[in-house]
């Protein structure tokens, strides 16, 4: 299986963050189950995310024939020849940073991923997401379920047979609990990989 893993961290994932070694942990499980992958590094891109007045002309009007951006087509071609999607990524404010936001916003253009779509319906889409609060508090006010609700329902809708969003949280650098976290947090990212 081929696997597309859009990887959104203002170091970069070469850089020193618990969402760049999450990154390598689920990649070490994919090699051991024998799955291929393609990353995209949205910041190490430097990735446009803004859109421009032409490309919200195309969406607002559902314009199918204007043209799309080449950076765009790029990540188009590598969802093609994807057979899951994987998004690894901090939490900002209950959300995706705006580098993933601006992805989704231009990326999942009209006539590719809606009215009509030509993106393939994917086996499995998973969104690894580091925060800093436990995902027990996360879950206890809400936040959990509106990223499920964000991530899952409006952006992977039924692009995907299952689409799992998995919190890998207590890993803000000020908590004193990080490291007993992050061992466990690793090993489950890695095992996500490997059972993909």
């Amino acid at each position: 299986m081929n696997v597309f893993i859009v990887f959104a961290h203002p170091c970069g994932a070469a850089g020193d963050s618990f969402t760049a070694r999450l990154l390598h942990a689920f990649i070490r499980g994919l090699e051991r189950a024998g799955h291929t992958y393609e990353v995209s590094d949205l910041y190490a891109m430097n990735f446009t995310t803004d859109m421009s007045a032409a490309e919200y002309e195309r969406e607002a009007y559902y314009v199918s024939d204007a043209p799309i951006p080449d950076d765009v087509r790029a990540e188009q071609e590598k969802i093609l020849k994807a057979d899951a999607l994987a998004f690894i990524y901090p939490v900002f404010w209950t959300e995706a940073p705006a580098k993933l936001v601006g992805w989704f916003d231009r990326v999942w253009t009209f006539g590719f991923a809606y009215e009509p779509c030509v993106m393939p319906r994917f086996r499995k889409a998973l969104c690894l997401a580091c925060a800093g609060h436990t995902a027990e508090e996360l879950e206890k006010s809400g936040m959990a379920q509106a990223m499920r609700s964000v991530m899952l329902t409006d952006r992977i809708s039924t692009r995907a047979g299952i689409a799992e969003l998995h919190l890998f949280g207590g890993m803000s650098r000020g908590q004193q609990t990080r490291e007993s976290f992050a061992a466990g947090h690793l090993a489950e990212a890695e095992r996500l990989g490997f059972a993909l």
